[in-house]
């Protein structure tokens, strides 16, 4: 199977699994414990069915939005995700670019392979940058003012990781130790390339870090566990709001999920907020972002943009989440299978595939735009 045979976005995922060792297939696909929430998250959407209004003028649908006070192409952005040249010798890059094509939003990882510097040259386009607040306050505020000085739109906060959820397959295959288990041999072996860049070319290295730290500060640690060390347990909304004063700009949480939270965030100083349970690999059991929607929306729709993160794997899914009130969703495994599968080329088809159906839903849907989804073109199924 080729790119060119893929059809939607999962297609790319048998690409991805063929063309990736298995530890690092299973880590892009894994969830928490009994992966309940890792289902859920998609399979959510289809609770919920679209309403058409027909004989309506769709002669030209437009999917133009805006996010972050700047227009964007299409409702759909890149969502932050670690490590991208972990799938693909491409790596950032790759994916800059392709969402540079489509118009949309690109996020970096704290855990990216880029630095903000380079990701900035790259990218013309809207960009945000994910971060956690570090125990070392310093730290955290040298990587704001990073990205300040490099034109970053938006800077989104983490906040549900106070502890690494419990995903059983990167103990099966032995990526959560980094000591790969006897298993995972033979697919290592089958994949001289991927072997190469981790073991000559060594360029996996969590690159924003590693040049806002002084050596010494982690020289009895890897790089990996400084990190874990920095994680703030003792986080509130306080720190929140001490962040915003700091960025003076579009702040996005990441990680909520309830009226409350997200009321907290808006109160904090935060402009926007991911629905998000971390494409399912935290808290098992956690409800679908799709499901968290409508509450939020009716709640804080004139104090927050909303975006829904997970689960998106189809243009009618972008379109449900939109018309429960959302103002963009954001894609993760959506563009990281893909990746893995074709590099640029694959995040290029993978986007077409999904913009397209976007454009055909809205169509079908007999909504020539964007700002006109609402309440009326969807209902939960009874």
């Amino acid at each position: 199977m080729k790119i060119s045979d893929c059809n939607n976005i999962m297609d790319f995922r048998l690409i991805a699994r063929r063309k990736l060792p298995a530890a690092i297939f299973h880590y892009l696909d894994g969830g928490a414990d009994d992966e309940w929430t890792l289902g859920r998250n998609t399979a959510a959407f289809n609770d919920y069915e679209l309403l058409p209004a027909q004989l309506s003028d769709v002669s030209n649908v437009s999917l133009k939005t805006k996010l972050f006070g700047e227009e964007v192409d299409w409702p759909v952005m890149i969502s932050p995700t670690g490590a991208s040249k972990l799938f693909h010798a491409a790596g950032e890059p790759a994916v800059i670019r392709a969402a540079e094509k489509f118009g949309m939003v690109y996020s970096l990882s704290t855990l990216g392979t880029m630095t903000i510097e380079d990701v900035s040259a790259a990218c013309s386009g809207p960009k945000m940058y994910q971060l956690y607040i570090f125990k070392d306050r310093e730290l955290t505020r040298d990587l704001i003012d990073r990205c300040k000085a490099a034109g970053f739109r938006a800077l989104c906060l983490t906040v549900d990781t106070p502890v690494a959820g419990n995903r059983e397959r990167d103990h099966v295959y032995g990526f959560a130790t980094g000591k790969f288990k006897l298993r995972s041999v033979p697919s290592m072996l089958r994949h001289p390339g991927w072997l190469y860049r981790v073991l000559v070319k060594n360029d996996l290295d969590m690159v924003n870090l590693a040049t806002s730290v002084r050596p010494d500060q982690f020289a009895d640690m890897s790089l990996l566990e400084y990190f874990n060390s920095q994680l703030d347990r003792s986080l509130t909304w306080k720190d929140v709001e001490w962040l915003a004063a700091q960025w003076d700009g579009p702040l996005v949480i990441k990680g909520v999920q309830t009226v409350a939270d997200c009321r907290n965030a808006a109160n904090s100083g935060a402009t926007a907020v991911m629905l998000s349970n971390h494409g399912g690999r935290q808290l098992e059991g956690a409800p679908a972002p799709v499901d968290c929607i409508a509450d939020v929306a009716d709640a804080l729709h004139d104090k927050l943009e909303i975006i829904c993160d997970g689960g998106v794997r189809r243009g009618t899914h972008v379109i449900k989440a939109l018309a429960l009130g959302a103002s963009a969703c954001s894609i993760g495994r959506g563009y990281l299978y893909p990746l893995a599968a074709g590099g640029q080329a694959g995040v290029e088809r993978g986007l077409q595939l999904l913009r397209d159906e976007v454009a055909r839903t809205m169509a079908l849907l007999g909504c020539d735009s964007i700002g006109k989804l609402g309440s009326s073109f969807i209902r939960r199924r009874r």
